[in-house]
Parts: structure tokens; C-alpha cells; sequence
């Protein structure tokens, strides 16, 4: 029996899947009770109980369509080595990059540090086997991921120009490639029947960057999770040309952010669209919320769409008004 969001793919429109990017994380009472036990974020993750648990956190409380493991897309440079931490109101915080380490990582220590990831998924595919939801496994980008590990922080400052002049770009770019797929596979063989690629960055690169940047390295990794016979979606944050996008790399499924119009996306893509709604939305009021949640389902109505945010769930939403987002849409779509 297929879920809803297979059904959706195979277009079949009879209810309109919903989950949302970080639908397990601070908004969550249940999440910041385990957190504040739990100070190294790292650590967490890689606590199968715990990470476990969370990750269906809001399937308990809002019976979402899927669930997304809880873990980190820092997680892969990590596990190649680089030092990573996560310091409060500051963010991810990475060591610089010793080449000789990342080029001697091998398979098996690489899997065997992300094993934990794994086993999550195999517990999380477990609690849900009866309830036909889809198990979501991600990984970021190897732009995105570049960025973490050259600037070793955030890079929402733009101060990304460094990577430019950096001659061993193109060998990190090679390692990624390899060692993305490795978890992907692993990720897809534990459990998870969809992978979400994560390129929160791809809206910094200029146009003629995209194509080696963006482009060639994702559609690499979609080419490869569809011969693993999963489903890819793909999240290019903010860039500019959502269709060209699709066209270069062809997911199955193309999640849009909340900068762009939904019905040129509509009228412009014949793939599955995800997301699009405005996060900040969920800290207005119900009207509001009802009104831009029914706006995109009448933009993509009788059109393989997945409801989600344009980016992941703000600490400050009120679980409350999540809760009657999903309602909006499973009364729009006769759930």
C-alpha cells in the first residue's frame, strides 16, 4: 500500500500530504525537555533513544504523513573528520579542515560514526510500519556543505567568497560526492524511503556558478538515490530559477521556499511541488494562517502537491497554531 506521498508522485490526489521541515525541534515542550538534559547537540543525534524519540514527537502530537529523522546535515563532516559543535545563539562552529584526515577517511569508520543516524531510522521505520507514513532521511548539499566547512560557520553573513581561491575546492567536492552517497545508501537500506537534499545556500551563487556548484553535483546524488528505487526531493533555498533548476537536475519532487510566487511555480513545473508557505506565518493569527495555508491549496489544487513551510518550523510557533495548520489542510482536502 502506497503513502500519501506516493500516491501524490503517482498522481493520485485524494488527500494532500503534510509535514513540515523541522517538525521535531524547539517549538516542541516534549523536544526541550529532552534538550535541556541534553546540551551537546552532536551527542543527541547521535543518541538513537533519544533521536528516536524526537523524530516522532510530532507524529504523536500531530499525525503528520511522514516523519524526518531527527539529525543534522553537519553530521557528514563529522563523521569526515572535521571538528564540529553547535554553540547557543551562535550556531554550528566547525574546526578548520585538515585535507590529510579527510583524505584518509574510510567507509567503514565514516558509517560506523553515523551508524547511530542509521539505527534511528530503523526504529523510526519501525514505530511507524503500521501507520503508513513515510520515513524521511536527508543529507545537505555539497555546496552547502562546502560552505560549512570552509568558513567553519554559518555563512548567512555572505561571507562566502572564500572558498573561491581555495585550490582543494574541487577534491572536498570529489569527497562529498563519495561520502554523501555512502550515507544516502545507508540512510535508504536502514529505512528511509525518501531522501531530502538540503541546499540552504544556493541562493548565494551568482548564475554562472550553478552548474558546477549546484546543478551537476545534486543531480549526481538524485541520479544515484534513483537507482536506489527511493525518492528524491530537492531544496535549493532561495534560488532564483526553480525551473531551470528542475530541468538540470530532474528530483522527483522540487521543494520551493517562500520567496517565490506558487503559481509560477505552478504553471511553470510538471513535477511534485513541496512547501512554499512563509513560516512567520505561524506566529499570526488563525485568520491569517487560514488564509495563506488555503492560498497555496488553491494554487496547487488537483496538482501533485505536498504541503510544508518555505524553511523549517521557528522556535517561538506555538504548537497550537501547528496543529490547526494541519487542520486547515485536511479539511480543505476532505480528510
Amino acid at each position: 500500500m502506497n503513502t500519501l506521498i506516493q500516491d501524490c508522485i503517482n498522481n493520485k490526489f485524494s488527500k494532500t500530504p503534510i509535514w513540515l521541515m523541522r517538525q521535531a525541534g524547539r517549538y516542541l515542550p516534549e523536544f526541550r525537555s529532552i534538550r535541556e538534559k541534553n546540551q551537546d547537540f552532536i551527542k543527541l543525534c547521535l543518541n538513537t533513544k533519544l533521536s528516536s524519540q524526537i523524530t516522532i514527537q510530532p507524529i504523536t502530537r500531530f499525525d503528520f504523513d511522514a516523519a524526518i529523522v531527527f539529525s543534522d546535515i553537519l553530521l557528514v563532516p563529522y563523521a569526515l573528520g572535521q571538528q564540529v559543535s553547535f554553540k547557543k545563539d551562535f550556531g554550528p562552529n566547525l574546526q578548520k579542515i585538515d585535507l590529510k584526515i579527510l583524505n584518509e577517511v574510510k567507509k567503514e569508520s565514516f558509517l560506523k560514526k553515523l551508524n547511530p543516524v542509521y539505527e534511528t531510522i530503523k526504529e523510526t521505520k519501525t514505530k511507524l510500519s503500521a501507520n503508513n507514513k513515510d520515513t524521511i532521511g536527508f543529507v545537505g548539499a555539497p555546496w552547502t556543505l562546502l560552505l560549512y566547512m570552509l568558513n567553519r560557520k554559518s555563512p548567512k553573513g555572505g561571507n562566502f567568497n572564500v572558498f573561491q581561491k581555495d585550490k582543494y575546492v574541487h577534491d572536498i567536492m570529489l569527497k562529498l560526492d563519495e561520502f554523501l552517497k555512502i550515507h544516502i545508501e545507508a540512510q535508504i537500506k536502514s529505512g528511509a524511503s525518501i531522501i531530502q537534499i538540503f541546499d540552504s545556500w544556493a541562493g548565494l551563487l551568482p548564475e554562472k556558478d550553478l552548474e558546477y556548484f549546484v546543478y551537476r553535483p545534486i543531480k549526481s546524488l538524485v541520479d544515484f538515490i534513483r537507482q536506489k528505487e527511493s525518492i528524491s526531493i530537492c531544496f535549493p533555498r532561495n534560488i532564483n530559477n526553480y525551473k531551470k533548476f528542475v530541468e538540470n537536475v530532474n528530483p522527483d519532487i522540487i521543494s520551493i521556499d517562500y520567496n517565490i510566487d506558487p503559481s509560477t511555480i505552478r504553471d511553470t513545473i510538471d513535477i511534485t511541488v513541496q512547501g512554499g508557505l512563509d513560516p512567520k506565518i505561524l506566529l499570526q493569527n488563525k485568520d491569517i494562517v487560514r488564509n495563506e495555508v488555503t492560498k497555496y491549496l488553491k494554487t496547487f489544487d488537483k496538482k501533485r502537491y505536498i504541503f510544508n513551510l518555505g524553511h523549517g518550523v521557528l522556535p517561538d510557533t506555538n504548537p497550537d497554531m501547528v496543529k490547526y495548520l494541519v487542520d486547515v489542510v485536511r479539511s480543505f482536502s476532505g480528510q
